[in-house]
């Protein structure tokens, strides 16, 4: 895994804005409709082409295919995976669902065209990792796309769900216990994880369960509840990953992208310590939006592993406001003198900014200037950092 060495690099979590054309393809794949399968691909391609294309022009140093080609970022496996059917009853989030009048201003229509994250499949019958295939694709495509550009990046990644992430949204109606469920995704998951690396890809597991759930499954439970949630889901990931070097696999936390109150998140500090239990060599971290900007304090007071990266999220992936590069680069600053080290920080977003095909609270010409943002605030606290 690439250090800021010198300088600080940037990069993202994942997601980037697709096309129009192929968020309406991809809603129906979603919803298991036919589809013109060449025609996705040929999308796909000319999406994933553009979205390499801009992150390079841009700066960013460790880039990826923007998941164009996915119609979410963890409900795609049922098109990889056996043991789906269906739809689950995901519960809402509970700072949402608080507040009628939120309701009314903000809540999504579903009923447009976008992916549905609360309505996923759910597990009906034993779930495996049934056709590499689109694995393969995905990962031969994005190889092809950047030799044909140069390879602009200092570091390509491709993102991958938790387990826990899968386990909790897709209701398990098949095994008779949860943690059995768990470590069946992560089984299969396996795969996923172990070819992205050995393609030489950095792996980034998206990870919004193990901070996201305490407002949204746990709400009702005590928090000792979801801090054994916790534990669970990051056995159920390491032994996933027991093949895979630590220093190749960053994992990305959050607590739900998108734009409500999140008064009910819980802090870093509760679940920090289970965090650096995974076997990763880096976590990604909300610390631009108003809810956790602050938590660089707590990184301060609870000190990372000294063999783990911070990936900083200095943007905001839920607010069409563009971040001036001095407050980006501020951000980064508080990130490093908290750490202790510059070249252990990396500067990221909170989160993606299209986590679903058609879901994305922020306008496409403005993600752009969000991350070009990014990129010259990287560059002022390179100076102040490094000289």
């Amino acid at each position: 895994m690439k250090r800021s060495e010198g300088r600080i690099l940037t990069t993202h979590a994942g997601s980037l804005p697709r096309p129009k054309a192929l968020v309406e393809m991809l809603v129906r794949l979603s919803r298991r409709e036919t589809v013109d399968q060449a025609e996705l691909d040929r999308l796909a391609e000319e999406a994933t082409v553009q979205a390499v294309r801009r992150q390079a022009e841009i700066g960013i140093d460790i880039g990826n295919n923007g998941e164009q080609n996915r119609e979410s970022f963890f409900t795609y496996v049922q098109h990889r995976m056996s043991g789906f059917s269906g739809s689950s009853n995901r519960p809402f989030m509970k700072d949402i669902i608080q507040f009628s009048s939120f309701i009314e201003l903000r809540l999504p229509d579903f009923s447009r065209t976008m992916v549905s994250l609360m309505s996923a499949p759910k597990a009906t019958g034993k779930v495996a990792y049934a056709t590499r295939a689109p694995l393969e694709k995905e990962c031969a495509d994005f190889r092809r796309i950047l030799e044909a550009q140069g390879n602009p990046f200092v570091e390509s990644f491709l993102t991958a769900p938790s387990p826990g992430i899968i386990a909790s949204a897709m209701e398990n109606a098949y095994y008779d216990r949860f943690e059995q469920y768990l470590f069946a995704l992560a089984g299969a998951l396996r795969v996923e994880y172990e070819h992205i690396v050995g393609q030489g890809f950095l792996l980034q597991l998206d990870c919004p369960d193990l901070a996201m759930e305490r407002h949204t499954s746990f709400a009702e439970r005590p928090l000792a509840d979801f801090l054994d949630f916790l534990d669970l889901t990051i056995a159920a990931i390491n032994q996933a990953l027991e093949n895979i070097p630590r220093d190749r696999v960053r994992m990305h936390v959050c607590w739900g992208n998108y734009e409500a109150p999140h008064h009910l998140d819980v802090p870093l500090e509760k679940i920090l310590d289970r965090l650096t239990k995974a076997r990763v060599g880096a976590l990604v971290l909300s610390m631009a939006n108003p809810r956790h900007e602050h938590e660089h304090r707590t990184l301060r007071e609870h000190p990372l592993p000294d063999d783990l990266v911070l990936v900083a999220g200095v943007i905001d992936t839920t607010t069409n406001y563009v971040e001036h590069p001095v407050v980006v680069a501020d951000r980064i600053e508080r990130a490093a003198l908290a750490i202790g080290d510059p070249t252990r920080v990396i500067a990221g977003t909170d989160c993606g900014f299209a986590t679903a095909a058609g879901l994305g609270e922020v306008a496409e010409e403005v993600v752009w200037e969000k991350l070009r943002a990014l990129r010259d605030g990287a560059d002022i606290a390179s100076r102040r950092l490094f000289g």
